[in-house]
Formats: C-alpha cells, sequence, structure tokens
C-alpha cells in the first residue's frame, strides 16, 4: 500500500485536499441540526480541554461531526472503524483544512488498521467515540494504563452496544458509555432509513443488478433489517426474512414478508444480506446450496457474518470480476458473488448513510458528547441511555427544518393525562 505520511495524521493522498473539502460541505448542507449545534458549541465551547479520540467510518457526515466537536473546543483524533469505509478525500480535507488529526486509508490492511487505532489511543484521550467498540476494547485489553484517563465513552453502533453490555455484565467496564445507538433519534431513522436505502444502494453499484423481480433475503429483523427488506421490496424485490426471534419473525410476517430459516432461504434466494451483527449467519452448509448467482453481502458492523473462509476451501476457484465483487465457483459448477470482502457493503461499496440521516444521529452523538461533560464523575462504569430530552429537541429541531408543525398539549389536556380521577 502506498500511503503518504503527513506529520500529522495518516491519509492517503494531500492532493484530495480539495475534493474532500468539497464533500464535506456538500454533505454540510443537509445537516441543519447538526449545523445549528456547532455554532452553539462555537459560542459556548462545553467540550473546552477535551482530548477526544474517536474510531468512526471516516465520512463526509463524520466529518461535519468532527468538525462540531472541535467547534465545541474538544482536541479531535479520528481514526477508520472499517478498513473499507474510509473516503480517502474526506480525509485529506480533515487533516489538512480543518487541523483534525485524521489516520485512516481506504483499503488499509490489518496492521494498519490497529496501528492507527494505538495513534489515536496514544493522545491519552479523556473522551472516547467508538463505531464497534474497538476503541474501548483496545483500552481494556491491551492499553488498560489509559483507562485512568477516559472518563467517558460514546458507543454510535447496535454491534459495539452488544460487547458493551457483554463487558459490563463480566465487570471489566472501567468508565461509563453511553448508549448514542439506543436513543430513538438515532436507531429508528438511521439504522431503518440510512441503512436500509445505503444498502440497496451498495449492492446495485457494486453490481448493477436489477432488484425487481429477484428474491431478496434479509438476515434479521432488527431496525437495520426492516429497513432493507422495505427498500428491497419498494423496488420491486420478492423479500424473505430470516430471524431468531419469534417476536421480530411475528412482526415480519404481520408486515407482509415471507419468514423462513436460513436452511430454506438459502436454497431460493438471489440475493442475501446479513444485518444481525452476528457470527457465521450464513455458513459453509447455506453456501453448498444456493443458486447459480447468487449474492451474498453483508450490512452489519463486522466481517464475521459471512463465513468466507469456509467458502474459500468450498471453492474450485475464485476471482474479481468486477471492483468490490468476488467470485466463488464451487464444485456444483454454481458461482458465488461475495460483495465488498464481506464488509459493510453500504460503505465500502457506496457513500454510506445521505446525509439527512446521519444529520440527526451525529447531532445525538455531539449532545451525548456535552452529556458526558457535564455528568463528569457522576455516572458509574456501566452502558447508560441518553435523557429523553436529547430525543426530543433533535426531532423537534429536524422538524423545524422540514418545514413540519406538530400539536402541543392544552391546559386540559395535560391535567386530564395527569390525573387518574376523571373515567369513563
Amino acid at each position: 500500500m502506498t500511503a503518504t505520511k503527513e506529520k500529522k495524521g495518516d491519509i492517503k493522498d494531500p492532493s484530495l485536499q480539495k475534493t474532500g473539502v468539497s464533500r464535506i460541505e456538500w454533505a454540510e448542507a443537509d445537516m441543519p441540526v447538526l449545523r445549528a449545534i456547532r455554532e452553539r458549541f462555537a459560542k459556548e465551547k462545553p467540550l473546552k480541554g477535551i482530548r477526544l479520540s474517536a474510531c468512526l467510518h471516516v465520512t463526509s457526515e463524520t466529518a461535519n461531526l468532527a468538525r462540531t466537536l472541535k467547534a465545541g473546543g474538544a482536541e479531535v483524533f479520528l481514526c477508520a472503524s472499517n478498513p473499507l469505509s474510509t473516503q480517502d478525500d474526506v480525509a485529506a480535507g480533515l487533516t489538512l483544512e480543518y487541523g483534525i488529526e485524521t489516520y485512516a486509508i481506504k483499503g488499509e490492511d490489518n496492521d494498519t488498521y490497529y496501528r492507527h487505532m494505538t495513534a489515536v489511543l496514544d493522545k491519552k484521550p479523556n473522551v472516547t467515540m467508538d463505531d464497534g467498540a474497538d476503541l474501548v476494547t483496545m483500552i481494556l485489553t491491551k492499553r488498560e494504563e489509559l483507562a485512568q484517563h477516559v472518563f467517558a465513552s460514546m458507543e454510535e453502533t447496535t454491534t459495539g452496544i452488544i460487547r458493551l453490555r457483554a463487558m459490563e455484565k463480566d465487570g471489566v467496564l472501567k468508565f461509563p458509555v453511553i448508549a448514542v445507538n439506543d436513543a430513538d433519534c438515532k436507531h429508528l431513522f438511521d439504522n431503518r432509513y440510512g441503512t436500509g436505502q445505503s444498502t440497496v444502494d451498495g449492492i446495485i453499484r457494486a453490481t448493477n443488478r436489477l432488484f425487481a423481480g429477484r428474491t431478496v433475503v434479509t438476515l434479521g429483523y432488527g431496525w437495520c433489517g426492516r429497513g432493507f427488506a422495505n427498500r428491497s421490496r419498494g423496488m420491486g424485490a420478492r423479500v424473505v426474512v430470516t430471524e431468531i426471534d419469534p417476536v421480530k419473525a411475528l412482526e415480519a410476517v404481520m408486515d407482509g414478508f415471507e419468514v423462513m430459516p436460513i436452511e430454506e432461504a438459502a436454497k431460493v434466494g438471489d440475493v442475501f444480506c446479513t444485518l444481525t451483527g452476528n457470527k457465521h449467519v450464513i455458513d459453509a452448509q447455506h453456501f453448498k446450496v444456493m443458486k447459480e448467482g447468487a449474492i451474498v453481502c453483508n450490512s452489519g458492523h463486522f466481517n464475521v457474518e459471512l463465513n468466507i473462509e469456509a467458502l474459500r476451501k468450498l471453492a474450485k476457484s475464485n476471482g474479481e470480476p468486477k471492483p468490490f465483487v468476488e467470485e466463488f465457483k464451487l464444485p456444483s459448477g454454481n458461482t458465488i458473488y461475495v460483495l465488498a470482502d464481506g464488509r459493510l457493503v453500504n460503505l465500502a461499496a457506496a457513500e454510506g448513510h445521505p446525509a439527512n440521516v446521519m444529520d440527526m444521529s451525529f447531532a445525538v452523538q455531539a449532545l451525548a458528547t456535552e452529556y458526558a461533560v457535564k455528568q463528569k464523575g457522576k455516572l458509574g462504569n456501566k452502558v447508560h441511555n441518553l435523557p429523553k430530552e436529547v430525543d426530543e429537541w433533535v426531532a423537534t429541531l429536524k422538524l423545524q427544518t422540514m418545514g413540519v408543525g406538530i400539536d402541543k398539549l392544552t391546559p386540559e389536556q395535560k391535567h386530564y393525562l395527569a390525573s387518574w380521577k376523571e373515567g369513563t
């Protein structure tokens, strides 16, 4: 890998700075809530004196979050949370135009990925921000001396929250973590509408295949799965859902989707996408029975959802017919196509979530950071939810920017809701 080492940060190509700035500004135009927070942060400096290390997808939307945190007074250091999700021009713009040290190169190998995480942790952060809990995991397992400096962490993803709650259960968390992902203005919109649209976008960009008339298998019916299933149906696909949770499976049935075990779905699907946060959801036995030309991808955080190693052992040969598409020929004669090395297809093969939906997620993220700073020393070493007021503030401002008005309770209605005496 050829990379240019800057004095501060590690980016691929400094000449991409101008393009990156234009891309960042384009995203900013569709992020009015975050922009309003940045304007307030610039005046009030609620994060003054904070060293903040973040491991996030380095995209134009993330760049505007980093700018907001810096405007609030924080010293911000950023590395990639996925080797294939970095936008190299954005990394250049952040480092060279906005002075935010960024350690991220699209396609970086495993050693570089962890070297970049080490670089941002070497700054001895007071606050960390994760998209998958990698920074927290590294602190707790390999950089324990840093835990004494950290008074709070923010987590952006479902996968990260799962890991962090396991840490809490095992009693190994050494600082409070704010579950940004669990805020309504994050998962109800980012996970559902953002993942839904961007995953379809990533599959189409990688393959240029038509969804209409194809059978699309959605593995997992959480908020991300709901979004992808609905967007696929909107493109004219027949959608099959697989689930382990009976309540979510029932919901999928009631939403009008076919539900069946993966063993059955593997035989009928044309396109498969995992959105579970679990390991080997599609395994060797499933690959063996797939149809000719089946397309397989993942939109969960880590690339463990597909057992690609098992597929490599099964295959007689493999190749790369086009970027982000790997072809595996099985002994049966069938060919299976895996997209983006099993990594987040919406970020690896496309541009990730649209700015408009990330406006809410990153507004929550910025306000969560402010909340954590204000609550310093008051929160226990566990996973915490944000106050409901944060969601309500973000939603209210978002509606205002969309020109949408809503009703308010009258005094009579407030009294009725607060009383138990008035009945039938």
